[in-house]
């Protein structure tokens, strides 16, 4: 007994208590071990072996067995960890307003809003007619809709025209698999109307017809889009466009103004949109501006005009403006020319005013546009560092523009905007109980030197009172895929660690939008390890700073953000005392020759082709599967759902076999499978937040707290 507790105080898992780790037997700390089948593997055209290929096969008893020795395995070594992970979870529930309800956002008489209950997993929609002070009418309680399930999604969401019907979808498998019906919301009651493998919906102005698109069965990929006719069985439903390149998914919506039917059909670098009369629902679709490889672009309407927004001049967009009658590029007219270090993320057209969310060198701004004078502001904002969003805009004639900002410090604020007065008005602050006080923490915006010169932004929080003297401990959090940024936003959970010592900290690495789209294309494809080479400076660099030590510093990243972790881990394990993957996409050449898997076809222009051999080649030399070897690998937490459409669950489960085979340290290999669920976890608030808290006790244990 001896002999083990000196093995669990080797693997720097925190002892909260000499009993709670006595109760542990030797059985119970041995690690499950994957039969392995060593056999050449010729499926998808791959060669090489692959001994742990057998966990794919769900319907083999021997595979849940496996993954129940897994998660049981897990549930033995966390044990000691299970009074903090209990403690961290009512910390952050206690922070929660439980009870609460978000601003409502006015829609043509109407105000939407949802709402929570103490004690409930799920929002409730619900709206109110004329003014706030009007009886709720609940559009959707979830909660009701959720019984019986042990998961549930709400996806699209669309009310008719006319405010008196309300399209909407449902999953209760997590495998993303919609369901479309229609509510009467004077009765509270469904149409006979149903579609199923839904994602998209709008109306047309009529009130009776509806759009949406719809999935293939396996890849899970929007390829069509159809017309329905309420009362009408979804057989008699009319297809309106299908896109044959399976690199490309489409989309339906409407403009603002309420004039057109769009369908935006896009791939990682190329887009195209298409337009309709919202009043002529039964026409036929006209294409804006036809695809031309590698240019990507999006448009709105106002009275004779659309405004595009299109990167063909400059990768970072710019603006121009087309007439209704023939919006071919030899009528435009230039409105934001493209400029170096001017990202145009996003615009909103209203009837007297345009606006504009950009990124100037990095951090946002709002510009300001009044379409009769010709007339530009910008929106200020003092923080170093900070998120910012347009909020929920349903309305063409307004002077109101909404918009949410946040940062690390500062809870998420809701303002309404005029744009005529520039008068700024906070409508709600987010909660935070338990007598929160941002003047307490501090936020630092760094810059790191990658590999190749590029300096990289890295946004830190920590509270008053933090040294850096090398010894704090510190979680990096890195996601670089997809285009998407990520904005240093607020977060209440984050402040179990911060309230505990730790340093927080965001690398805005390449392969996300932090900096423009030419940063997002700069950490794709063939520059993919850009984006590791971004994420292992900025820890070099906190570490040089004396914010942290490698025995001290905690990663994390999700889905492909677990590719990241688990690319860095084996290229610089030592760096790193802990590692939390989620959902993680790391059997990359497999999974993308794989066309049976969801994004196998269209994250080909995110990751390339394995079909070609420069793509194929480069791909597995950082797939973080195909580069396990044998190394002293960091304490390791994995999370994954069986139920996950778009990365696998087999995935993180080899890799976790693969990895303790290769484990030559004393670190743990975990893994946590959730059994009913998909890519996002749990569905309840409850239950994502004990998956959080989870996540954070691991690392709170890795760094030897404790508390």
């Amino acid at each position: 007994m001896h002999k083990l507790l000196l093995a669990i105080m080797k693997t720097n898992w925190i002892l909260i208590t000499l009993m709670s780790v006595l109760t542990l037997s030797a059985e119970e700390l041995k690690a499950p071990v994957a039969k392995t089948v060593p056999k050449e593997m010729k499926a998808f055209g791959d060669t090489r072996q692959d001994p742990y290929f057998w966990l794919r096969y769900k319907e083999d008893p021997a595979v849940i067995d496996y993954i129940k020795a897994e998660n049981a395995y897990t549930a033995a070594v966390l044990k000691p960890l299970e009074g903090i992970s209990e403690k961290v979870y009512q910390e952050m529930l206690g922070r929660i307003k439980q009870t609460d309800m978000t601003v409502p956002g006015r829609n043509e008489g109407f105000y939407y809003y949802s709402r929570t209950e103490e004690g409930k997993q799920y929002s409730i929609f619900a709206r109110k007619k004329g003014s706030l002070e009007a009886a709720e009418e609940i559009l959707l309680d979830q909660n009701e809709m959720a019984k019986g399930h042990k998961f549930f999604s709400l996806g699209g969401m669309a009310t008719s025209p006319d405010h008196k019907l309300l399209a909407y979808s449902t999953d209760t498998t997590g495998y993303r698999e919609f369901t479309l019906r229609v509510r009467d919301l004077a009765s509270g009651k469904d149409l006979a109307d149903t579609v199923e493998r839904t994602s998209g919906i709008t109306w047309a102005e009529d009130g009776k017809t509806l759009f949406y698109t719809m999935q293939q069965k396996q890849s899970k990929r929007a390829y069509q889009v159809w017309r329905h006719t309420l009362g009408t069985s979804a057989g008699e439903d009319k297809l309106v466009y299908e896109e044959q390149d399976e690199k490309f998914s489409v989309g339906v919506g409407k403009t603002l103004s309420k004039k057109f039917l769009v369908i935006q059909v896009s791939s990682g670098r190329t887009s195209e949109m298409r337009y309709l009369d919202a009043k002529t629902p039964e026409a036929a679709f006209t294409v804006l501006i036809p695809r031309k490889e590698g240019i990507s672009y999006g448009a709105t309407h106002h009275s004779d005009k659309f405004y595009i927004r299109i990167n063909d001049k400059g990768r970072d967009f710019r603006v121009v403006t087309a007439p209704v009658t023939d919006p071919s590029e030899k009528n435009w007219k230039e409105v934001i020319p493209a400029q170096k270090g001017l990202f145009v993320q996003a615009m909103i057209v209203f009837s007297k005013h345009a606006v504009y969310l950009l990124r100037l060198n990095g951090l946002h701004t709002l510009r300001v546009v009044d379409l009769a004078k010709n007339e530009s502001h910008d929106i200020q904002f003092d923080e170093q560092a900070y998120a910012l969003n347009f909020g929920g805009n349903a309305e063409f004639d307004t002077n109101l523009l909404r918009f949410s900002y946040s940062s690390m410090v500062t809870p998420q604020s809701t303002y309404d905007y005029d744009l005529s007065t520039r008068k700024r008005t906070l409508l709600k602050q987010q909660e935070v109980l338990g007598g929160y006080d941002s003047s307490q923490y501090i936020v630092e915006r760094l810059m790191a030197t990658s590999a190749d010169g590029t300096k990289v932004p890295v946004t830190v929080a920590y509270k008053k009172g933090f040294v850096k003297n090398g010894q704090a401990p510190m979680l990096l959090y890195g996601y670089g895929s997809y285009a998407i940024p990520m904005d240093p936003s607020f977060s209440a959970t984050r402040l179990s660690l911060l309230d505990r010592g730790f340093a927080y900290a965001i690398a805005h690495i390449r392969g996300g939008t932090d900096l423009g789209y030419s940063w997002y294309e700069d950490g794709k494809l063939l520059k993919k390890k850009n984006t590791f080479r971004d994420f292992v400076a900025s820890a070099e660099m906190l570490v040089a700073m004396k914010f942290t030590n490698s025995r001290k510093l905690v990663i994390e990243g999700a889905s492909a953000g677990g590719l990241l972790v688990g690319a860095v881990a084996n290229t610089r394990p030592e760096l790193f005392q802990a590692v939390i993957a989620g959902v993680p996409f790391v059997d990359v050449v497999s999974s993308l020759q794989d066309k049976t898997i969801p994004l196998s076809t269209t994250d080909i222009d995110e990751f390339g082709d394995p079909a070609k051999q420069e793509y194929y080649e480069y791909m597995k030399s950082y797939s973080p599967y195909d580069n396990v070897a044998a190394a002293k690998y960091p304490n390791m937490y994995i999370f994954t759902s069986l139920n996950d459409s778009q990365v696998p669950y087999w995935e993180p489960l080899k890799w976790t076999a693969k990895l303790r085979a290769n484990q030559t340290g004393e670190n743990k290999i975990l893994l946590n499978l959730n059994l009913d669920a998909g890519h996002g976890g749990a569905s309840g608030r409850y239950d994502r937040l004990k998956e959080v808290a989870k996540s954070y006790s691991f690392a709170i244990g890795a760094v030897g707290i404790e508390q």
